[in-house]
């Protein structure tokens, strides 16, 4: 069990923790740079950080449901789990929309130096990494307080 935990609390600290930074000190950061060289800092950096987002998707997955099988199934954990769990997936939907559809348009537009396509894909992306920010905040709660409330 303690693998299992150890493995899943790594995973969502890469995840949101990528986010935190992402949002909180990267994106005010890059507001200083021209649109081509902030467009083309965030795709590459969204290169190197997606497969990571990927990595721990498949880490929370398999513990999660790991642990839940320990337990005996979903009905023998508490309410913070269900939530884990629902805002889990609610999160890896959102991280799926936005790796096959604005990422790839954001990529393709700095390839082919469209700036306003980028920023439109940029935008996007900024605002649903907002939302799975709040969503991941509320479930590490959830996952290491939840017990207690």
């Amino acid at each position: 069990m303690l693998g299992l935990i150890t493995l899943h609390l790594l995973a969502a600290v890469v995840w949101v923790g990528g986010m935190f930074f992402a949002y909180m000190a990267l994106r005010p950061a890059a507001s200083v740079l021209q649109a081509p060289d902030r467009l083309t800092l965030w795709s590459a950096t969204f290169q190197r950080f997606f497969p990571w987002v990927w990595v721990s998707i498949v880490i929370l997955l398999g513990t999660g449901f790991g642990m839940i099988s320990l337990f005996e199934g979903m009905a023998n954990v508490g309410p913070h789990v269900h939530l884990m769990l629902s805002l889990g997936i609610v999160m890896m939907l959102i991280f799926m929309h936005v790796f096959f559809a604005p990422t790839k348009r954001l990529a393709r537009a700095v390839a082919s130096e469209d700036w306003e396509m980028g920023a439109k894909s940029l935008n996007q992306i900024r605002l649903l990494i907002g939302i799975n920010l709040a969503l991941g905040l509320i479930v590490t709660i959830a996952g290491s307080a939840g017990q207690y409330l």
